[in-house]
């Protein structure tokens, strides 16, 4: 599975046509001002001495550290595993998650059965686990993929729980009334209205997949962006450090974007339907 899905691109919804829109290009500019305000200062404060090159890189450290791992290839290695790892934990945390929280929704045995020992299990934060996972599993790929997948099955599961729920019981007895089979009441009733909460549970799973997976390949990994931070700090080339931030940072922004104009997208097609 893992090695079919290493052919398939990483953001095929990037592929859709853009086109020029004034009032997103707007929003780009209002969202771009205050980071810009805040790489002039952090500029001036560096060009006047208020800042030490040892404690803080300068902006300039920063770009040309980024050309050189970008340019030695370094960069994009990395950056590809870390986003093939989330890919990989991702689809399955999201099966898992959308089945389970489907399950519970619908039936109230198996909310008894099993949702109070979910609710414990969501408790105990992702790293938490990190340590006993390393003595089961080793620092192999599996480790990111099972950190991964917790962190996304958690709120896709609860998302689609809660949306299965929240459908109005009278839905259910008409239903009932008509004789429909559980085949049936699922397609046409109970995945259309857990779409909205559902999908929440999707961006959220996605941002918390890509978190858990930089802050394990902190602390137990040979690859991956998490990596290039920790390599960049134990030879104290803090530019480095930085660079892995702001990569880290801009991937999540885009994941975000990327799954909002999805969502969107998604949405528009339903009310078509």
């Amino acid at each position: 599975m893992l090695i079919a899905l290493k052919a398939l691109p990483v953001w095929p919804f990037l592929a859709y046509p853009i086109s020029f829109n004034p009032q997103v290009a707007t929003r780009v500019a209002q969202a771009a001002a205050f980071p810009l305000l805040v790489l002039l200062l952090w500029q001036a404060a560096y060009s006047a001495k208020l800042l030490s090159p040892v404690i803080m890189p300068s902006p300039g450290m920063v770009v040309t550290a980024f050309g050189e791992l970008w340019a030695s290839g370094d960069l994009s290695h990395h950056l590809h595993t870390s986003v093939l790892r989330v890919v990989h934990g991702f689809l399955i945390g999201a099966l898992l998650g959308l089945g389970l929280g489907l399950v519970m929704g619908v039936s109230r045995l198996a909310e008894a059965l099993v949702y109070p020992l979910f609710r414990a299990f969501c408790q105990v934060p992702t790293m938490a686990w990190l340590p006993l996972m390393m003595v089961l599993f080793g620092i192999g790929e599996g480790l990111k993929i099972i950190i991964i997948t917790k962190s996304v099955m958690v709120p896709m599961c609860i998302n689609t729980f809660e949306g299965v729920r929240g459908i109005p019981e009278r839905y259910f007895e008409v239903a009932r009334a008509l004789c429909l089979s559980r085949r049936t009441l699922l397609r046409r009733l109970v995945l259309p209205a857990v779409f909205p909460p559902m999908f929440t549970g999707v961006r959220l799973g996605l941002s918390h997949a890509w978190v858990s997976l930089v802050g394990v390949e902190l602390l137990a990994s040979t690859e991956g962006i998490g990596y290039v931070m920790h390599w960049g700090r134990t030879i104290f080339q803090l530019e480095v450090v930085f660079v892995g931030v702001l990569i880290i940072g801009a991937v999540g922004l885009l994941m975000d974007v990327s799954m909002r104009g999805i969502e969107h997208r998604l949405g528009d097609w339903r009310k078509e339907g």
